[in-house]
């Protein structure tokens, strides 16, 4: 985690400078709907719709659903963080999609310089799109962000977002540390954040609905808003707000890009960290199933190079069996470890801890490459080979073998 903060703040930072209690009363729904097993055979999208957070959702972002739904019985599909925007050449070069530079190709990517295929799953983030900041830098963020969006898309790749969102209240950083001013229980109704808050779920909506793919469709966006909420390093984790006041938040946001701002092409995901080793824990701050269609977990710390696979597999296991129970979908929504200082670590940790407790993960993300902070390797890199042998395992998908998902198959 640290090391994804300062990779976080700095790209905060770098983008600005290339530019020039009373407690709301919110009632929470805790209803949760009956649990539903999809049948064998393929079902008609009407009732898949049935499923989802989103009963009006498109059709192709239903297809992902049931997609996902039926690759993960087999397979697990291999992902990564601004794999087309940002990366690595060597260990003291990379490359980005940013304004400062120019003639970066949009179809470069690390995965696929040292594998030959994209990852099947492309990370996002609306970090820049809501933030606070002011410059130039900000239209580019977010058309480079809708371009590459759409050319993975296009190219059958999956899109999920997360959302670095600052501090609604203080317009600051979103690490509480850097911001240190509550602000979960001020962006509810009655509160004042409330419209600054209502204010950017309307950028990210309007966003939302300009992601055109070149069928004409729009693209189906696996959006994850407010993650790790059990650790205290964001202003909405732990010990800045209740469970209650997170979960109010959680089911605000999904209501109000839903029914509100009718945005009709996202799956809703929620993950917390590894904090957790029973399934009761797990859900501490779990919204409820009418309003998460994707449980997943980050998982750093579990997944370092002198700790056994079994451990992150016990906690995969407690988010593959609620999934499987509820009928939602489930993800290695972060992992990875910093520099790949262990050679084997694809094979010998990753691949072990997906593979040894009969998941149904739909996909393993891996984090953004800096040349301070990378997760797969650069040509010559002492774990390239491994990260090829991992990519080669039958049980993990890029995009050269994973399945058509925006059609129901």
């Amino acid at each position: 985690m640290k090391s994804k903060r300062i990779f976080l703040g700095i790209l905060l930072c770098l983008s600005v400078s290339f530019s020039c209690k009373k407690s709301n009363e919110a009632i929470i729904e805790t209803v949760t709907p009956p649990v539903v097993t999809p049948p064998d055979a393929v079902p008609s999208l009407a009732t898949v719709k049935t499923w989802l957070v989103d009963k009006n959702a498109t059709d192709e972002t239903a297809s992902l659903f049931y997609n996902l739904k039926q690759s993960a019985k087999k397979n697990v599909l291999f992902g990564h963080q601004d794999d087309t925007k940002r990366g690595v050449t060597n260990a003291t070069t990379q490359w980005a999609n940013e304004q400062q530079f120019s003639g970066v190709s949009t179809t470069q990517s690390d995965v696929k310089t040292i594998t030959g295929a994209y990852p099947a799953v492309y990370g996002h983030d609306f970090i820049h799109m809501t933030n606070f900041s002011t410059g130039n830098w900000f239209d580019y963020e977010k058309a480079i962000a809708r371009t590459l969006t759409i050319e993975a898309y296009n190219r059958g790749g999956i899109n999920t977002y997360a959302w670095h969102y600052a501090n609604p209240v203080s317009k600051g950083n979103f690490y509480w540390s850097d911001s240190p001013v509550t602000a979960v229980n001020q962006v509810l109704p009655g509160g004042t954040a409330n419209e600054t808050f209502k204010a950017s779920l309307k950028i990210v909506a309007d966003y939302a609905k300009t992601l055109i793919g070149a069928d004409g469709k729009l693209v189906p966006v696996i959006f994850r808003p407010f993650h790790e909420m059990d650790g205290g390093w964001f202003w909405w984790g732990s010990g800045h707000c209740t469970p209650a006041e997170y979960i109010a938040m959680y089911q605000y946001t999904v209501k109000y890009l839903r029914d509100d701002l009718g945005v009709r092409n996202f799956l809703f995901a929620w993950s917390p960290d590894r904090n957790f080793n029973s399934q009761s824990q797990y859900l501490t701050y779990y919204p409820g199933d009418e309003y998460v269609d994707l449980v997943g977990t980050d998982n750093y710390e579990d997944m370092k190079a002198n700790v056994s696979p079994n451990v992150a597999a016990t906690k995969f296991k407690i988010v593959s069996d609620y999934a499987k129970a509820h009928n939602k979908l489930a993800a290695l929504t972060e992992t990875g470890l910093q520099n790949l200082s262990r050679s084997d670590w694809f094979t010998q940790q990753l691949l072990k801890s997906l593979k040894n407790q009969n998941l149904e993960f739909a996909y393993a993300l891996l984090w953004a490459n800096t040349k301070d902070a990378y997760w797969t390797p650069y040509a010559g890199h002492p774990a390239a080979n491994d990260f090829i042998n991992f990519k080669n395992d039958g049980y993990i998908l890029f995009s050269d073998k994973m399945p058509s998902v925006y059609k129901l198959n």
